[in-house]
């Protein structure tokens, strides 16, 4: 049950789309001059044509209000000064994945031709965490100007920070090998510095890859990992939300994500006890979103600072990301309370808002009145129990051994 992803320009004639026999419906990226402003996700019966007329009603209704939002911040705003943008290191952190490390690497790569006589080059630099075999390897040996580490101890977080001592840029940025950069991507980061240069992080949008299979179109009908299509800077505080910032998921995705450099050494780095592979898949992003708003720097979520996730094929491993998340949510939840004292309060009244909040999905779902199954939510539910009930701590335990190991 396919749903084709097809970029529309409004700046130019829209075209006549023809449903495929095969398709189940239709995903339009919206663009204006080039920048993604919208996602129209649409079920439509197989064979359907949608004229320019009713692509043009579509678009006005979901996202006619951004488009002229988008026109009235060209006029009133002068271009970024991409003079001031500083060195740059991009890390792809992989393991044993050399066909979608070839894929995200073709389209980086792509980004540094020079534009108007824009200097564009960035250091490319691939972490290959405890490879199993030299194919990664091979890959980036093939590749002139991108630059090779490998980390034995595995786990995510141990990539990341083998990252972080092997970049020489001022900001690093980190994307999955599942993902591919638009190519609006460097843009988007430039023009969050050139906004926001006291920032300590950016995150950006991240839309679909493909929507080919039933998972992958059930998983974007809830959201992704979509964080909307609006410029966000986020502070100390955030007006009419009182558990923030504890509820780390809104600022953004692992996937797709940047740090100053310094600010990155200044408060240690990521948390190798987290994001360690198969027994806790996650909540290394969350952590480190929340120790930098609050070591005191803002953090900018950037739309145009866009990538594309190539999400679960199989409904199983949908099912399985649903628990990671649970587990990697509450893990980072019991690191913070043991780690934050001050923030204790809050992360106790998080956890009651998370239950209250599942419990209501997981009823909406049963009515059908969700577009998840009752399992999902289960799943994510499940996986939060477990990382409540002291997997943070068994996961200290197993870095331990890691490190004794790899000493």
């Amino acid at each position: 049950m396919p749903y084709p992803i097809i970029d529309i320009e409004v700046t130019q004639p829209l075209p006549t789309l023809t449903i495929s026999e095969e398709d189940t419906g239709i995903a339009l990226v919206v663009r204006r001059k080039d920048k993604a402003v919208g996602l129209i996700m649409q079920p439509l019966p197989p064979k359907s044509v949608l004229s320019p007329e009713d692509l043009a009603k579509m678009i006005e209704g979901k996202v006619g209000a951004k488009l002229l939002q988008e026109a009235i911040i060209e006029e009133l705003n002068p271009a970024e000064n991409g003079d001031l943008f500083p060195s740059l290191t991009v890390a792809i952190c992989t393991k044993d994945r050399p066909e979608n490390l070839a894929r995200c690497l073709q389209h980086l790569l792509k980004l540094q031709t020079p534009i108007l006589g824009e200097n564009l080059n960035f250091e490319v630099l691939v972490i290959d965490n405890a490879p199993s075999n030299e194919k990664t390897k091979e890959l980036v040996d093939s590749l002139p100007g991108v630059r090779y580490a490998r980390e034995p101890k595995p786990g995510l977080d141990f990539a990341r920070n083998r990252a972080l001592q092997e970049a020489t840029g001022e900001i690093l940025a980190f994307l999955d090998d599942d993902v591919t950069p638009d190519r609006q991507w460097l843009k988007g980061l430039r023009e969050a510095w050139a906004e926001n240069p006291d920032a300590g992080g950016f995150t950006g949008l991240v839309l679909p890859y493909e929507l080919a299979t039933e998972a992958q179109i059930l998983f974007e009908s809830r959201g992704g990992f979509r964080r909307g299509f609006e410029k966000i800077r986020y502070g100390k505080i955030l007006p009419y939300n009182p558990l923030y910032p504890c509820g780390a998921g809104i600022f953004g995705a692992g996937c797709n994500m940047a740090f100053r450099r310094d600010v990155l050494l200044k408060i240690g780095g990521f948390d190798d006890a987290l994001d360690t592979g198969a027994p806790l898949p996650g909540g290394g992003d969350l952590d480190i979103f929340y120790r930098v708003v609050r070591a005191g720097y803002p953090l900018v979520y950037e739309p145009r600072y866009l990538v594309f996730h190539q999400h679960r094929r199989e409904y199983e491993k949908l099912r399985r990301q649903y628990w990671t998340w649970g587990l990697g949510f509450m893990a980072f939840v019991v690191k913070s309370y043991q780690t934050d004292p001050a923030k204790r309060s809050q992360l106790i009244r998080l956890i009651a808002w998370w239950i209250g909040y599942q419990l209501d999905e997981l009823q909406k779902s049963i009515r059908g009145c969700h577009p998840l199954p009752p399992t999902m939510i289960l799943a994510e539910m499940w996986g939060g129990i477990v990382g409540l009930f002291g997997e943070y701590p068994r996961s200290l335990k197993r870095i331990e051994q890691i490190r004794r190991q790899f000493a």
